[in-house]
């Protein structure tokens, strides 16, 4: 039977980032959204924290071993604090903990290094596309092989930081099976069309890219010339998410919460309201539900339990409807206040709702 009771660098590493979250992602958190941008010095403050440096072996640059629930409870203090603004310190795992998981004993050696001892840098992964019917499992970016390695065609979308990217881990179909490939920073045929404009997480560059027939390297298959297994790379990206929509619901029902203690309707606080003790009763059981088959998801992944990835999953799957629920009832309990943008429970329900989209922006 696993513990619910973190370790010592466990404690130390979720303490660092409420602190962060608390004094840095969350007092900017409105301003970016207004201005569409997140400001460096906060992307590399938060990064200098350490948590994908601490995910990496020394071997390769780091000063610990990955751990799926450590990443989980990490991801979910920096969607406390702010979304977008986590999403852009966690980027670089994007790039790094691919190829810590299934990349050739060459890659790690070649790119991991780079990725961890260096300042915050924009390496990033395109996975989403844009088609109704998206399938990480059936992709229609595809990879086609040639004398010299691959070809890759198609379009992707929602690939952060990529009009500056300093690595990418584009994602096709090779042969009906998913399969990563490092972009080689000078390879032709790419193009990154435009930034997204989207209802969410607006301070996060998004961009479409295209691919037509991009060169690919035989060495720079994920995994080398054998490949790679792509249900963990999945699975880890699905706790990920979930543990932001954790984070992102539970800073939304705490300032419900207060906002109800303390405002008065027709001389009754708020959060005497019976309707509005039992909304928010429903909200608590759903947040804890979420949280803890997430982290069981995570341990699962951590001890190569066989349904891992079913867990992942599923914990996903009731993140998405969760913080949508939640997001949008701490609006309600606001009433008209809720949507003025002068409190942030209206960007906590936009960005609620691109939880169901972004799957794939994050990995722990």
């Amino acid at each position: 039977m696993y513990s619910f009771e973190p370790s010592e660098e466990q404690k130390m590493l979720v303490d660092a980032i409420q602190r962060f979250s608390a004094n840095d992602l969350r007092p900017q958190a409105h301003d970016a959204d207004e201005e569409n941008q997140l400001p460096a010095a906060l992307i590399e403050k938060g990064w200098e924290l350490g948590y994908l440096q601490a995910s990496i072996p020394e071997e390769y640059g780091g000063f610990g071993d990955r751990s799926a629930v450590s990443g989980v409870l990490a991801a979910e203090e920096l969607a406390w604090g702010d979304l977008a603004g986590g999403l852009a310190v966690m980027l670089p795992g994007l790039f790094a903990v691919p190829i810590m998981l299934a990349g050739s004993q060459a890659q790690k050696e070649t790119y991991l290094e780079k990725v961890v001892e260096a300042e915050w840098l924009p390496y990033t992964a395109a996975l989403i596309e844009p088609d109704y019917d998206f399938d990480p499992n059936d992709l229609k970016t595809t990879a086609q092989t040639n004398g010299a390695g691959y070809s890759l065609s198609g379009e992707k979308c929602y690939v952060p930081y990529a009009d500056g990217a300093a690595g990418m881990i584009v994602y096709a179909n090779l042969e009906g099976v998913t399969q990563g490939f490092i972009l080689p920073p000078d390879a032709g045929g790419g193009e990154i069309v435009e930034r997204e404009k989207l209802m969410g997480v607006n301070a996060l560059p998004l961009y479409k890219v295209k691919l037509d027939q991009v060169p690919i390297p035989q060495e720079n298959r994920l995994g080398g010339e054998a490949g790679h297994e792509f249900s963990t790379i999945l699975a880890s990206t699905q706790v990920a998410m979930a543990g932001m929509a954790v984070g992102l619901s539970r800073a939304a029902i705490e300032y419900a919460r207060d906002y109800a203690k303390e405002r008065e309707v027709f001389r009754v606080k708020v959060a005497q309201k019976q309707s509005i003790a039992f909304m928010m009763a429903e909200m608590a059981t759903e947040i804890e539900a979420i949280r803890l088959l997430t982290w069981e998801a995570a341990w699962m992944l951590d001890s190569a339990k066989p349904e891992a990835n079913k867990h992942a999953y599923l914990a996903l799957t009731g993140a998405i409807d969760m913080a949508m629920m939640v997001t949008d009832r701490a609006v309600q309990i606001l009433g008209g206040h809720g949507y003025i943008r002068e409190h942030p429970v209206e960007l906590w329900m936009r960005n609620g709702r691109g939880i169901a989209m972004l799957n794939g922006l994050a990995i722990v």
